[in-house]
């Protein structure tokens, strides 16, 4: 199995929904606002090949949405999928799975590209991964996640006949209960920030690696009360990071952060405040 770091570009956010409950002049410290509140975040997604199959866990928010629409994340840097995969050597048409945790739109909307007035599959020889349970929930959204859920970036998917379910009858287990996907590849399930997301738990050079995708967004998300604004479950998330984040620190898990705009990995130590980051690193510096 090879890993690589995909860059998706950057965006921002309202800082007092990316840490919740948690005061601003506490939280400027791990991810300073500008004037309007904004904070900076990555797309950061993971490139997978293995037995012959090179499988891209989420895809970012792609460019196919109005001026408008993203004008409301400040989109910026020189960072994108296509530029990252040519820097490995790989093109899009590549991809022959594309895995995503879950379907709010920063996590997939590079999914679906326009092609004239239709909306088609942006990897076009790719199989595409979600769940029944999570999927349900994003057609039938609620109000309070309505607008992440972006019809455009969802039906088209199972429109092309390349949609494709994980089936795991404990995806709401409150443990982060798991199931098999490949060989080395298996899928942690958390119901706190939406229904069903999917966390790939990966074994990489005698590692276990975890995707965090919304769960732990940063490491500045590892102590239990800092919980997204955007959670709908915030209690289960506290719950199911107390749990993952025991796991991670007693048996030496490396995380990979999907959002934060300049670390990618980190392993846990237990500090008199509880687990905390230890070592930040790069995944190629594995």
């Amino acid at each position: 199995m090879n890993l690589y770091t995909i860059h998706c570009g950057h965006f921002k956010l309202d800082g007092g929904a990316m840490f919740g409950v948690v005061p601003k002049s506490i939280w400027m410290e791990l991810n300073p606002a500008d004037e309007n509140n904004m904070c900076s975040w990555a797309t950061r997604s993971l490139l997978i090949e293995t037995e012959g199959r090179l499988i891209l866990v989420d895809c970012g928010m792609g460019d196919k949405q109005s001026e408008k629409f993203f004008g409301y994340y400040y989109l910026h840097g020189e960072d994108n999928l296509d530029r990252s995969l040519a820097a490995y050597g790989f093109h899009r048409d590549d991809i022959t799975d594309v895995f995503l945790t879950h379907l709010h739109f920063d996590h997939c909307g590079g999914a679906i590209k326009k092609d004239g007035d239709k909306l088609v599959p942006a990897f076009k020889n790719a199989l595409y991964w979600s769940n029944e349970d999570h999927w349900n929930w994003a057609v039938h959204p609620n109000p309070r996640e309505k607008a992440s859920f972006l019809k455009e970036n969802i039906f088209p998917i199972q429109e092309s006949g390349k949609l494709h379910f994980i089936t795991n009858k404990s995806s709401r287990e409150p443990d982060l209960a798991t199931a098999p996907f490949l060989n080395g590849f298996t899928i942690r399930f958390a119901n706190g920030h939406t229904d069903a997301m999917m966390l790939p738990q990966l074994q990489y050079k005698g590692k276990t690696l975890v995707f965090m995708a919304d769960l732990l967004p940063s490491p500045g998300h590892i102590p239990l009360p800092y919980v997204m604004a955007y959670d709908t479950r915030p209690l289960i998330t506290m719950t199911e990071k107390e749990a993952f984040l025991k796991e991670a620190l007693e048996n030496d898990y490396i995380l990979f952060f999907e959002h934060d705009p300049y670390i990618e990995c980190c392993t846990l130590k237990e500090t008199p405040r509880g687990i905390r980051a230890d070592r930040f690193f790069k995944l190629s510096e594995l």
